[in-house]
């Protein structure tokens, strides 16, 4: 009887998720029917328009999509004045600004199997979320720039990414806006080919709670023709574009350090990085005070 009890307990338990899961397969069923996805440029084309036309771009996942819609992630609480600003950032359409999304919205062979089952899973229940808050008068460039290795069925074409990725930001001088512990370049060559470096570090969890003050310390610490490289989480999103309206170039590129690693080591699924914050495999368990001089030296600014 008791066996008996607790598996009626466990079927009755999942009848909600169930219950949601229907529910949102309808939505999703009738919102495929009346629109169309977004127009969205593909990987090589995007980068091509940073580098021939210096834009500044913000770029959009899972996450911020979650974000816009007030629910939260794993690192970044949601609020009603991150989704209105997320929500401005997506539709946005300003010369010398480019919001970049997934092209991901169906299947497609260019991605791997396992990613084609995420974004299925995702687009079930947020397909109307993106479909009601992007611009159907913009091309959208393509959020996978900084993701090209990993997740993309054909790795033999990430290194000529690589190699076109460090082209954006060859021989500039850049500020990197980034995680307290995600040590961006440090311990590879992804921006060996710049002029200098300096960084401001920000909180890994919730930065947007410090938004006020990561914006100040960014155009306080500016100067002509400085290059913002930002991996902030969905706080990038919302400063590559308030960096951009203050006349700066502003790169919204998180994970692409990651990837890089990834890519370096072999890598066929994700996994922690030695000394690097990351989010997808065990956070920042783990994670060492860094000792590396020249980084330490590079660092500008700290916000608690």
């Amino acid at each position: 009887m008791k066996n008996l009890l607790l598996a009626i307990y466990n079927k009755l338990y999942y009848v909600p998720r169930h219950i949601e899961t229907l529910f949102f397969s309808i939505i999703n069923f009738f919102v495929k029917l009346i629109r169309k996805p977004p127009a969205v440029m593909g990987i090589d084309e995007t980068m091509d328009c940073i580098i021939d036309n210096k834009i500044s771009i913000a770029r959009f996942g899972d996450g911020e999509i979650k974000l816009v819609n007030k629910t939260d992630i794993s690192f970044q609480k949601s609020s009603s004045e991150l989704a209105e600003r997320l929500r401005e950032v997506l539709a946005a359409d300003k010369e010398g600004f480019l919001p970049c999304i997934l092209s991901y919205f169906d299947y497609d062979s260019e991605i791997t199997q396992d990613t084609n089952n995420h974004w299925k899973k995702h687009m079930n229940r947020y397909r109307y979320v993106w479909y009601k808050y992007t611009n159907p008068k913009l091309q959208y460039g393509n959020s996978f720039i900084s993701r090209f290795y990993l997740e993309i069925a054909d790795k033999s074409t990430a290194a000529k990414r690589f190699e076109k990725l460090k082209q954006i930001w060859d021989n500039r001088d850049i500020i990197i806006i980034e995680g307290e512990k995600s040590r961006l370049g440090v311990g590879n060559d992804l921006f060996d080919n710049v002029k200098s470096i300096k960084r401001i570090l920000c909180p890994v969890d919730n930065a947007y709670e410090k938004y006020k003050e990561i914006l100040e310390a960014s155009i306080k610490n500016s100067f002509d023709n400085v290059l913002f490289i930002l991996a902030v989480g969905p706080t990038a999103t919302v400063l590559a574009y308030d960096l951009f309206k203050a006349g700066f170039q502003a790169l919204d590129i998180g994970h692409a350090d990651i990837e890089y690693e990834w890519f370096k080591a072999g890598a066929t699924k994700k996994q922690p990085v030695t000394n690097k914050y990351v989010n997808e495999a065990g956070g920042g368990n783990g994670v060492a005070e860094s000792a590396d001089k020249k980084y330490l030296s590079e660092i500008i600014g700290i916000i608690k």
